[in-house]
Order: C-alpha cells, then structure tokens, then sequence
C-alpha cells in the first residue's frame, strides 16, 4: 500500500467527507467536516485477545502525518511486546495524574510550611474564635502586641522564648492583667491549631505556648482578682466630688467653660450609681433598653445575651429596684427615655461601647496608669478617693462593694450570689428540680443595701457614716430616698 502524502489531505474536499484512507501499517482514518475544515481522526488498528481494536494516532491537521506515524509505530511496538497500548495510554494518564497531585501536594506542604503566625490568627480569628464583639477586641490586642512582636515568624519557628518575650515586653509597660489576658488568648489559639491540619503538622516541637508558664513571670505583689471595695467614707466623698464638679462647671462663664474640669457625664454617674444599687455589671447596664426597664412595678430585665460569660453560664436576670436604685433609672429617663436604649450612643442606633464608663473612670485617675495623656481623652485625677491611699477603683469594684454591704447586713451568700446572677454550682440533679426564685428573697436584699446606701450618702449626717455604723440597721434611710 502506497504512503500518504500531505498533498494528497489538502486535496480533500468536501465531497469525500466520509471516506475512509489508508496508510501503510494498518493506520486509517474517516475523512469529516470540522468548523475549521476537513480533518482525519487516524487510528491504529491491532487485533487483541482475537478483536480487532482501534488506537487513536491523533488528528490530521493538528497532528502532522509524521506524528500521527509516530504514534501508530510506538503503538505497534507495545502490541509486539504483549502490551495493550490503549490500557498503557490509561496508565500513563493514571502515572500523569499522580504525579501532578504529588507536585501539587508538595508544593501545598511547602507553602504551609511558610505560613506564619499572622496566617494562623487570621485562620482562628474567622473560624475558631467567636466573642460577642464580634472578635474585635481580640483583633485590637492582637495589632497591638502579638503582630508587631512575632507575626511574621513562621509558626514552626515559634518558639516558648518568643512567648515569654511578649508577655514580659506587655508587663514592662505595667499592663500585667493585659499580658495576662493576651496570654489565655494565645494559649486558646494554639490549642485550636494544635487539633487541625495544616498547623497540627507544622508545631513539629509541640505547642510552644505550653511551655510558658505565666505564674512565673507575673510580679510577686500583682493580684489577678481585684478585691477593691470602696468604703463608706469614699462612697460620700464620690458623691460630694461628683455634686461639686458639677457645680462648679456650671457656675464658670461661657468663655471659661472649655478650659474648665469638665465633670463625669450625667449618664456616666447614674450609671455607677444603678450598678452600685443592683450589683450589675457595668456592661449588662449600658447594654440595656427602656422596654426591659419597668417603673412602675420597679423591676429591670436583664436578658442572658447581654449577660457576660459563656452561653453555658448564661441566664436571663430580674432585678428588683429598691427606692434608691429606682431613683436614678427614673432621672436617666428622663434623659434619654425617648429613645430606644437607657444609654444610647451619638448616633442613636445601639447602646454606647460598654467599655465607655470604665474608660472615663480609668482616665480620671491619671497617677495610677503608666501611660502619656491619649488623644481626645482626659487625664487628671479627679476621681481618685481618699487621696489614693486605697489604690485605684473601677465600675466593676462598685458591684463587689454593694455585694460585700449586703454581706455585713446578714444578707445570705447563696441571695447574694443571685442578686448578681452568678450561676451556681452544685449538683445537676439539684438544679433540675429545686427551682424556688428567690424572688422575695432577693427583693429584701436589694432593699436591705439601698437603705444602707442611701444612709451612707445622704448630707443629713454631720460626719459620715463610718464602717461600724454601715452595718447596723438603726442607719437604714426612709423608703423613698433622694440624694441632697
């Protein structure tokens, strides 16, 4: 049989779209009407196992007649060899595709292994973590001082040393409770990672953060639980002082008024008052909306998601308002009691930052932070009590105070545990079926302490009251009560 030639195909026409050519070697091909032409699909035929079977050689034009015989004579020699050149084609394509995943694999192992520990926060902070502030705070602490420090260190390089030289390098600043903190955070990352791939692989020397231990590095006089309580003495020079800026603000000429102390915010003070009242957290207060707050029958709702703690921990609250606590919800309403939040924010869309009032508490005790006067912020010292003899306070230090009063007026632990809506521990079996309230109880509880608060601010007394007389009854105030 004559060779093809490439003269011979171009000649092809439309008119021979379906007859079958030959070549020498048993290589064929149908002659079809492509959109770019006449083209021939060429195969090999070979008679395997006793049928005849077809390998393809490839298409003419794409294919040149010496690459399409090249196929056909490679294919001829496999069958020579007892080799099925299609099954071996279906082999090579197998091998091919093994090999790419192999490069692939490969390449994605040494990619991981360049992955840093600003890509492992990242990861955990859209997949592992899910804090009520929707991570923010996590993000800023970690701008802060994880990144800077160690971000761009490839996690299997990290190091316990790494560690330990941040958490020493926060303390130096004198923020130990923030080093602290940063800490847990860390350990809680490193925890998630160590269960998942690829980091899993990648701390091939273990967890690093679980070679650091943060009780040594701590300060030997540092208290990680805050027992600060303000005595009565400080609650009537918190009230004077606050009675007393503001006064005296409003007493300055217009012109002088910029330069002037300017007091705590009206809504700030009747925050700190309300928390001392109810013993709630600053946070769940500023959080709280006017429909949840009931004048009339003197009770405040506090629904479990604005309940700080785990969703475990979590539970919906009643407070009981005694005169004293209710007398300053009702002046707050009529600040800001036409509009949905007890504590609205600027733009009126959602309660302010729950952070606002410890912050402008902080800031007004400048001796007791390390730190250069902020942006936009204030930086005296007046709101330090008893001359600072007592260290610094906090919003939060207010809730353990009217805790620790209801103490001293024999008020039960177990009440008081409850009237700051601690979840109690105990048997699973006890808490499925005793389910008594308390709420008279806890309503006597609250009563008991804004009697005795109102006893310890108000200006009718020559002296204030000291620590003796806050625990004996005779110095209970009237039902309803007003500050002077």
């Amino acid at each position: 049989m004559a060779k093809l030639t490439a003269k011979e195909l171009e000649a092809l026409t439309e008119q021979d779209v379906g007859i079958i050519i030959r070549d020498e070697g048993s290589l064929a091909g149908r002659v079809s009407l492509r959109k770019k032409g006449i083209a021939i699909p060429f195969y090999f035929q070979f008679r395997w196992e006793r049928i005849y079977t077809r390998f393809s050689c490839g298409t003419w034009p794409n294919k040149s007649l010496t690459e399409i015989r090249k196929e056909r004579n490679e294919a001829r020699d496999l069958v020579a060899k007892g080799i099925n050149p299609n099954e071996n084609k279906r082999a090579g394509k197998v091998r091919l595709k093994a090999e790419l995943a192999a490069q692939l694999a490969e390449a994605d192992q040494q990619k991981s292994m360049e992955l840093t520990l600003l890509d492992l926060a990242g990861e955990w902070l859209r997949d592992g973590v899910a804090r009520k502030d929707g991570n923010a705070e996590l993000r800023r602490k970690f701008a802060k001082d994880l990144y800077p420090a160690v971000g761009s260190k490839v996690i299997s390089t990290v190091s316990e040393h790494d560690l330990r030289g941040l958490v020493r390098s926060v303390m130096a600043r004198g923020a130990t409770r923030q080093a602290i903190s940063l800490f847990s955070d860390i350990v809680q990352m490193f925890g998630w990672a160590q269960k998942r791939q690829p980091w899993r692989t990648l701390l091939i020397d273990g967890n690093p953060a679980d070679l650091v231990e943060i009780d040594k590095l701590v300060p030997s006089d540092y208290q990680e639980e805050r027992t600060r309580t303000l005595s009565s003495t400080e609650l009537q020079e918190l009230h004077q002082r606050f009675q007393k800026m503001t006064t005296d603000y409003a007493a300055l000429p217009a012109g002088e008024k910029y330069g002037g102390i300017r007091p705590l915010k009206p809504e700030s003070q009747l925050a700190l008052w309300i928390c001392l009242g109810t013993l709630c957290r600053i946070g769940e207060l500023l959080q709280a909306e006017w429909k949840n707050v009931d004048l009339e029958n003197h009770t405040w709702f506090i629904p479990s998601g604005n309940v700080k703690g785990s969703r475990r921990k979590k539970q919906d609250h009643y407070v009981f308002l005694s005169p004293f606590a209710l007398h300053f919800f009702q002046e707050l309403k009529t600040m800001t009691g036409d509009t949905q939040w007890c504590f609205p924010n600027k733009q009126d869309d959602g309660h302010v930052d729950v952070k606002v009032v410890s912050k402008q508490v902080g800031d007004r005790q400048a001796r007791f932070k390390n730190r250069k006067a902020l942006s936009r912020r204030r930086h005296d010292d007046t709101l330090v009590l008893a001359d600072g003899q007592n260290g610094d306070w906090t919003p939060h230090d207010l809730r353990r105070t009217g805790a620790t009063m209801m103490q001293a007026l024999g008020v039960s632990l177990d009440v008081i545990d409850r009237c700051q809506n601690h979840v109690l521990a105990g048997s699973r079996v006890r808490r499925h079926y005793l389910h008594h309230d308390y709420a008279e109880e806890k309503k006597r509880a609250w009563n008991l302490l804004g009697d005795r608060l109102g006893a310890v601010l108000s200006s009718t007394y020559e002296h204030p009251p000291t620590e003796s007389m806050m625990s004996f009854p005779a110095y209970a105030a009237t039902e309803t009560w007003s500050p002077s």
